[in-house]
């Protein structure tokens, strides 16, 4: 199960039920069906799935002016630590450079040790929290600018 296995393709509305199922199963607020097809159908908007004989992650990023913003990340918990999150993050960052954006910002929950490690990787650093934004737990709000600099993108290689 190596990451040369999974494909990275565009989220399509075909996804929509596996992603959602995927959400219930591994998160304590998942996004509905419904969520998932109003994000679809949202402007400035990129969803990604990756895929290894079924949808095993997706991600999106919605991008207005020259701010992208990672509206949700998931990878199954039988395919994680395989560089698949990494995978969907640079190719949501290259996706929202080709929108125009020109700074990234997410929240992650703050017991969420792995994903701000991820996040880490890209630069992404804590600028503020948001007391119980997940109901259960607090968020942090992370940024990194300047994105859309070459030597940006060439460090992530």
């Amino acid at each position: 199960m190596g990451t040369s296995l999974i494909t990275i393709r565009p989220f399509k509305v075909s996804d929509v039920s596996a992603a959602a199922e995927l959400e219930l199963s591994n998160q304590p607020q998942p996004w509905t069906e419904g969520v998932f097809n109003d994000e679809l159908e949202g402007e400035n908007r990129s969803y990604l799935v990756a895929e290894e004989d079924g949808l095993v992650g997706f991600a999106g990023v919605m991008v207005i002016g020259d701010e992208a913003h990672i509206t949700n990340l998931l990878v199954a918990p039988t395919h994680r630590r395989q560089g698949i999150g990494r995978r969907l993050m640079r190719r949501l960052i290259e996706d929202s450079i080709e929108q125009g954006a020109r700074h990234l910002t997410l929240e992650v929950r703050s017991k969420n040790l792995s994903a701000k490690a991820l996040y880490s990787q890209f630069g992404l650093a804590p600028v503020g929290a948001r007391p119980g934004y997940y109901g259960d737990d607090d968020a942090q709000t992370l940024w990194v600018h300047d994105i859309d600099r070459p030597e940006y993108l060439d460090q992530l290689t």
